[in-house]
């Protein structure tokens, strides 16, 4: 027990002096030994998530339910198109955005990325909707691709 409170105390030296403070026969409520383990964890998923924010530029929207009502309740969610879609339910629009319909509305958030990064004087991007995907191309000859250094969500 002495040789784990003595590793405690070069790591955690906060600990063992409110150990000190409480009475001997019994350790302070609030003191806890913390598994490395866990704490490993928990900085690997934050890790993960500080390096996935960037990542993620997808641009989001939500539009709220019309008032539009039969029987004093909402039947779903009706697109900009006029098509109901079910509570709880999920579809990509012909303009490639992946939306969801929920009590509160329909929200709405980009399945593709946009290029910005390029050329812009000797290059064009050109939007392919089957499959959701930007591809930079040389004005002149579109079987040339151009270096994109910079995508916008």
């Amino acid at each position: 027990m002495f040789s784990l409170l003595k590793d405690w105390y070069h790591t955690f030296p906060l600990y063992i002096s409110s150990l000190r403070r409480c009475a001997s026969y019994r350790p302070c409520p609030y003191w806890k030994p913390h598994n490395s383990a866990r704490i490993m964890t928990i900085l690997a998923c934050l890790l993960v998530l500080t390096i996935s924010m960037p990542l993620s530029n997808a641009y989001c929207f939500f539009q709220p339910l019309k008032p539009e009502m039969s029987d004093g309740e909402h039947d779903g969610c009706r697109d900009s198109k006029g098509e109901l879609h079910e509570f709880d339910s999920h579809w990509r629009t012909d303009d490639c955005h992946d939306c969801s319909c929920s009590r509160d509305g329909i929200d709405c958030c980009s399945s593709f990325a946009t290029p910005a990064g390029y050329n812009e004087d000797k290059c064009v991007s050109i939007f392919n909707k089957e499959t959701c995907t930007y591809k930079v191309v040389e004005k002149d000859d579109h079987s040339k691709e151009c270096p994109v250094h910079k995508w916008v969500g």
